[in-house]
Order: C-alpha cells, then structure tokens, then sequence
C-alpha cells in the first residue's frame, strides 16, 4: 500500500502535528463505537507528542474517559525502571490525564519469564477486545518508531518474530546484555486500523530512504513490513531525516 508520508522542520512541528492526528483518531473512534484504542510507542521520539497531549487544547478536548491505552512493545524490567515504556508514558502522559487505572493495559515487563509475560499480554488482548465482540485486535491507532537500523517496535532486523504468522506478542532476546523485549508482532499490528510512524534526527535519513524507497526486504528492515491490510498508514518525518528522498513530501 502507498504510504502519506509528511515532513515538518522541527521536533515541535512533528509533535504538535501528531497530537492533533491521535486527538483527531480518538474523537472519532469514540464517536463510533464509544470506545477508543491506541497502541503507544516507546523511546525518546514520541514523548514530546505525548506532553502535549496532557496539555490543553488537547487535555480538555480528546476523548480520554473512553480511550484504553495499550503498548507495542516493552523491555522486560519493572514499571519503575528508567528503560520502562510504561514508566516514560506514564510521567509524560498518563498520570496527567483523568484515567481510570483499568484504561491502562502495560505489558508485565517484570515477569521472569518473557514468554509467559507474552503469552499473558495476548489473552489479555484476546479478551478485552472480545468484549468489543472482535475475534482479534484491532487498534484504532497504533503509534510506531524507527530505529536506524530498521527496526519498530522490538521487531528487529533478522529475528524470528519476523516470521510470526499466529502469536499476536512475541518474546524478543536480543544481543549482549541488555534486558529481553516484548513486541507486538505483524498479524496484530497489519490489522490496526491507523498506524502512524513518528521519525525524528538526521541520523536516521538513509534508513528512512531505503524503507520507503528501497527494495522490498522486512527481513532486514521491519519497518517495512508494517501494511495494515484494511488501515491507514501514515509517517511524520522531520526534515533532517527525509534528506535522502529522492522526492522530499511536503508538510
């Protein structure tokens, strides 16, 4: 599928822009079904975009009582810990909004065994959105970054998740010592109804070209195995990081 790929000249400007499309997603998601489910991004590139949403216009004005936040991928440590996506999520964002705590549904990071901690966040999945009377995930808006080197969420380059046709959540060991992943794999993330990539830094520019503009290899780079079937796919690219196209999108 063709992507709508769009650039802004800073940060701020992607920020600001994609605050306004979760709030737009939101809205009319809870306007349709009285509910409204997104999928977060870890690292440092979304976190602007999440203080924003603590902020008014957006604070005051997106459907945060029917919203149910969910998380793509998370390193296997505890909500406290500073590699934590829920705890980043959490400071810049959640705690800020009126929320119930069973709105929030973050990934048991902390469990020892990785492999049942995904195993546990897939029934989780399976049935919260059977109480929406859906047989499998479908997020209303998932958020999504990229590595330099290809990857999104922990679906990283060469590693069997890749390949995953039936587990909605894998279990991602990576080399050396850091902690082990959970990830999100294709099957759920391919049926989310709007997918938006944020991307930011000029380091990430020939991998930004080689994923839109390159051979097709997800294997090597799994950002490009990122194509809802029936869904929206969209990428914010600040500038400096859309040098390499040979065709540079406008805002």
């Amino acid at each position: 599928m063709t992507a709508d790929v769009r650039t802004f000249d800073s940060e701020e400007e992607l920020a600001r822009a994609a605050a306004a499309y979760v709030g737009d997603c939101l809205r009319r998601a809870a306007e349709a079904r009285g509910v409204a489910t997104l999928a977060l991004a870890g690292g440092s590139t979304p976190r602007r975009l999440y203080e924003l949403l603590a902020t008014d216009p957006w604070r005051r004005e997106a459907p945060w009582r029917q919203a149910e936040f969910f998380w793509g991928d998370e390193r296997c440590v505890g909500p406290d810990d500073p590699a934590s996506n829920y705890r980043m999520a959490r400071q810049a964002l959640l705690s800020r909004l009126p929320l119930r705590p069973a709105q929030v549904h973050r990934m048991a990071g902390e469990l020892a065994d990785a492999a049942a901690a995904a195993a546990a966040y897939e029934e989780h999945l399976r049935h919260f959105f059977q109480h929406l009377g859906l047989q499998e995930p479908r997020f209303d808006l998932v958020l999504l970054g990229l590595g330099a080197d290809g990857h999104t969420a922990s679906l990283f380059p060469n590693h069997p998740a890749l390949r995953e046709q039936e587990r909605w959540v894998a279990a991602a060991r990576l080399g050396g010592d850091g902690p082990s992943r959970l990830t999100l794999t294709y099957p759920v993330l391919n049926r989310a109804a709007d997918i938006l990539f944020l991307v930011t830094g000029a380091a990430k520019a020939e991998t930004v070209r080689q994923v839109l503009e390159g051979p097709r290899q997800p294997l090597r780079l799994p950002a490009q195995g990122v194509q809802p079937r029936a869904g929206r796919l969209t990428w914010f690219i600040e500038r400096p990081a859309a040098t390499r196209l040979s065709h540079l999108p406008l805002p």
